[in-house]
């Protein structure tokens, strides 16, 4: 099982960064997805959660309404597109697969991808 985070960087507040998450190993159609985030001197959060088909999606209370996460199975790709940021929003984020029924994430994860919003 292999994650490969990309597209962060570092935006003012307000801005927009769109994440993407490459996975292979495992049949990913099959699998709901999510996004969490681990912010400087915090545990990791859930922030987003994306099923396989029909695709329902989840949102922490924190990013709820700003971001949007998305999935393409023919790609074994999930995004996550970042409105409105917020400087509380900088983190290292990560995606992972999702055990809906316990809501805990696969043993596996990626190296992340760096957000930083400052003005």
């Amino acid at each position: 099982v292999l994650f490969v985070e990309s597209g962060g960087g570092s935006v003012q507040p307000g801005g927009a960064l769109r994440l993407s998450c490459a996975a292979s190993g495992f049949t990913f159609s099959r699998y709901a997805m999510s996004w969490y985030r681990q912010a400087p001197g915090k545990e990791r959060e859930l922030v987003a959660v994306i099923t396989w088909t029909p695709d329902s999606t989840s949102y922490a209370d924190s990013v709820k309404g700003r971001f949007t996460i998305s999935r393409d199975n023919a790609k074994n790709t999930v995004y996550l597109q970042m409105n409105s940021l917020k400087p509380e929003d900088t983190a290292v984020y990560y995606c992972n697969r999702i055990t809906m029924a316990t809501m805990t994430p696969g043993a596996s994860w990626g190296q992340g991808t760096q957000v930083i919003v400052s003005s």
